[in-house]
């Protein structure tokens, strides 16, 4: 089963210098696009620093590198369809919107997935990309088994099963531990899904009840502007034929808010059409799990992007510690989303050890305006130990990201083990990953 055909070469080519929002430029402009583990090994060979380019979708510079940075895209390919262990191996240059229709076809969807498919499925797992929903866990959780190229060109694979002691800490490997280039996914038999959308919803009914409107359906997500004491809009995706789901009957009114007879765009003024079909009208998952259609995606994104994980349990203190700042929020805002993500075991993931609850700001693209306002909020947070998300913006310094993490040093000596001389390192991982924090004075 291949998405597309590989070509028989490798190019070296000059690459856009910028990443999606182009608030982030690339040290170097030249981009090797890759079709073979040969051609990677290779590359290392020849190389002191290393970086593989997915899809461009950070807005920090975790992706960035003072060597040369690596093209998968030529590869995405199928590899294997495992329909008994319900499993599908692919390539790691594979995207979402190339990846789930092949699976739709033979009968099986990926557990969850993010608000947009144009994502590079190796990419979104490595910084912990999640969607929404109580039992869903972010989309690394659905790796099983991954192979990478380290730093010296050795292949190694690891699974779940036989690796159980540090597959955990390979698996949302931020890019520091090799070149992955083929993983192997969890899934699901194929199922459809429904989708309302609801508008202004009550802040007093968030505070209430916040627990039931988030496990009302499969994916639940609130969008705000922070300010009129009200969600602007719930999105409510329901799972059908789902008998550990709860039944929702679409009613016209849910906790205060308004059931929308027209699909909607989460950001007042912006084209609806862009939006997965809405009004409880039936479809597969990857057309309705996502909020944005396949084809809608701007070339370069007019946004930047933060957010922040706090333990569930502090969600609506979380809430209102962000509602509280609305007149510093608003002005620089496009829209905020609310969502929940289930625990997991990866070192790395955002999700580590504790059901959360991620907040996210879509930011108006004004660097200035949004560095002024990212302290405050992450003041306000504060109590509530929020954990940045790695490829968005943040203010926290290293001392303090390192400090969420718990299994961070054990981490280090993984990275160690496969790349030895910080081959995929680059400043934003040295700084918040591989420089010890100062010890605190005595």
């Amino acid at each position: 089963m291949v998405v597309n055909p590989l070509p028989a070469e490798m190019e070296t080519k000059p690459k856009q210098q910028t990443n999606w929002s182009a608030n982030i430029t690339y040290t170097t402009n030249i981009l090797h696009e890759v079709t073979s583990i040969d051609q990677i090994q290779a590359l290392l060979r020849s190389h002191e620093k290393v970086k593989v380019a997915g899809t461009a979708h950070t807005f920090n510079a975790i992706a960035d590198t003072a060597g040369i940075r690596l093209s998968l895209k030529l590869m995405p390919e199928v590899l294997h369809l495992n329909a008994a262990a319900r499993t599908v191996t692919v390539s790691a240059g594979i995207r979402y919107d190339q990846l789930c229709p092949v699976l739709h076809r033979h009968g099986f969807a990926l557990p969850n997935l993010a608000s947009f498919m144009e994502l590079s499925v190796v990419g979104a797992c490595s910084t912990a990309a999640h969607g929404s929903g109580d039992k869903c866990g972010n989309l690394a959780t659905a790796i099983s088994a991954l192979e990478m190229v380290t730093s010296n060109g050795d292949v190694v694979k690891l699974s779940r099963e036989a690796d159980a002691e540090i597959f955990p800490g390979a698996v949302v490997g931020l890019s520091a531990l090799g070149i992955v280039t083929n993983i192997t996914l969890d899934l699901q038999p194929a199922f459809t899904m429904r989708q309302y959308v609801y508008e202004n919803l009550p802040l007093a009914a968030v505070k209430a009840h916040f627990d039931t409107i988030m496990s009302t359906a499969y994916s639940v997500s609130l969008f705000t502007d922070w300010q009129g004491e009200r969600m602007t809009q719930v999105w409510i995706k329901i799972r059908d034929n789902d008998d550990d789901e709860p039944t929702f009957a679409a009613p016209e009114s849910f906790f205060g808010a308004t059931r929308q007879t027209t699909n909607l765009n989460m950001t007042f003024g912006t084209h609806v059409e862009h939006c997965t079909q809405q009004m409880g009208i039936p479809g597969p998952t990857h057309e309705r799990l996502p909020h944005f259609r396949v084809g809608f995606l701007a070339p370069v994104g007019n946004e930047l992007q933060s957010e922040y994980f706090v333990p569930r349990r502090h969600a609506v203190d979380a809430i209102m510690a962000v509602e509280s700042l609305r007149d510093d929020v608003t002005p620089h805002l496009f829209i905020s989303e609310i969502r929940t993500i289930a625990a997991d075991d990866l070192w790395m993931s955002t999700c580590y050890g504790r059901d959360s609850v991620a907040i996210h700001f879509t930011w108006k693209h004004d660097w200035a305006a949004v560095r002024r306002v990212l302290p405050l909020i992450e003041l306000a947070l504060a109590p509530f130990d929020p954990r940045p998300h790695w490829g968005k913006l943040f203010a926290m310094t290293p001392q303090q990201v390192q400090s969420k993490y718990a299994r961070l040093d054990e981490f280090r000596r993984l990275a160690a083990k496969f790349d030895p001389h910080g081959k995929f390192r680059n400043a934003f991982l040295d700084s918040h990953i591989f420089t010890a924090a100062p010890s605190p004075p005595p």
